[in-house]
């Protein structure tokens, strides 16, 4: 099942279905937008708004009404065809009296997998995939990795000045980005399901971890990495205004956690690898939460040992035009590092961004370190 060439015309009505798509809250669901067309234009639009909500496909048929019938549905993901919180949408395309569906992408998720596409060519339905399946995957590219591998999509965030620095000698970090860096942060934060750092992080800092400047923005879950529990009862990360996920080894000291479950946090005990968490049992688990996209803040040392584990799928690093030297000054990425250049880790497909006076690398991660 391919495209057909309808050129710009359904590029146009597709982009407007990805546009609609982006508007949702949906984790631990994918971002789903539909529009129907008939005669050329847009008869009915609509979009997933929430896990639990009716879907995109059933807000826009209901949009079209009678017009739907004969007319043409584009849809960023293959219709679901099981039964979840909410009914099939392939039932309500058939009975729409749709005539051509035009999806994005076939569905990853094992329970559907073309089989939304099939049934509705089994009711007579003229069915094409993969028109804009690019920005389709990456629209969904945290459901499509947690469905497919059973992990989260992780998207490493730091700032650093043009010597490498995260701070200085001191420990000072505020602010080493300008304000339009600052605010960008707060909106990979709302696009976030969850946001992690370290405990050095939260002792060097204090942070909050909340979004901020963004109205209507919605506070992603707060993830420490806390062997030992030694989160301050204090701490502003365990404010009310967000869920906090202490995560501590199994082993850790009862004493520390009683302040931290009093305080409102939930401690998760992990399993842990030479006295360290084993990130890889946390982000399976992280994603058995619904976790779909995780923002990874903080230090050097997570920071290594996540990249090492081969966790990281996207990294965007701000740079300051600023130099403050100094040999004891924190770098973005920590550990022990490699002994040969030739060993060096390679990222691909670098992107320039520009936020005020500082410039941010975006790019891929293929492996670990």
């Amino acid at each position: 099942m391919t495209p057909t060439s309808s050129g710009k015309r359904a590029e146009k009505f597709m982009n407007r279905a990805l546009a609609l798509a982006r508007k949702g809250r949906t984790s631990p669901n994918p971002m789903v937008g539909a529009v129907v067309v008939r005669g050329g234009k847009i008869v009915g639009e609509g979009y997933h708004p929430r896990a639990g909500e009716p879907h995109a496909e059933v807000f826009a048929l209901n949009a079209a009404g009678e017009q739907a019938k004969g007319a043409d549905l584009y849809v960023t993901l293959e219709p679901c065809c099981h039964h979840g919180k909410t009914p099939p949408c392939t039932d309500a395309v058939i009975a729409s009296g749709i005539r051509r569906v035009f999806a994005a992408m076939v569905d990853p998720n094992p329970e559907v997998g073309g089989k939304g596409l099939a049934l509705l060519k089994e009711a007579g339905i003229e069915v094409h995939a993969g028109l804009m399946e690019t920005e389709a995957r990456e629209l969904n590219r945290g459901f499509i990795k947690r469905v497919t591998r059973g992990l989260p999509f992780v998207t490493w965030k730091v700032a650093m000045t043009l010597d490498g620095k995260i701070c200085t000698r001191t420990g000072d970090s505020r602010w080493v980005t300008g304000e339009k860096a600052r605010k960008e942060v707060h909106k990979l934060r709302n696009k976030s399901d969850a946001v992690m750092v370290g405990i050095g992080t939260v002792l060097a800092d204090d942070p909050e971890l909340t979004v901020r400047g963004i109205r209507g923005g919605k506070n992603p879950i707060r993830v420490v990495v806390d062997c030992e529990g030694r989160t301050p009862c204090d701490a502003r990360v365990l404010n009310s205004d967000a869920p906090t996920l202490i995560v501590t080894k199994r082993d850790a000291p009862e004493l520390n956690l009683d302040c931290l479950w009093q305080a409102g946090a939930r401690v998760l005990g992990v399993r842990d690898c030479d006295g360290r968490i084993d990130l890889n049992y946390l982000m399976s688990e992280l994603a058995k939460m619904g976790v779909n996209n995780l923002l990874l803040e903080g230090g050097g040392e997570l920071a290594a040992s996540m990249i090492a584990a081969g966790l990281v799928d996207r990294g965007l690093v701000f740079i300051a035009p600023k130099i403050i030297g100094g040999r004891d000054a924190k770098t973005p990425v920590e550990g022990e590092g490699i002994e040969l250049m030739a060993d060096a880790l390679t990222v691909s497909t670098p992107r320039v961004r520009r936020f005020g006076e500082d410039i941010a690398l975006e790019f891929d991660f293929s492996d670990g370190l």
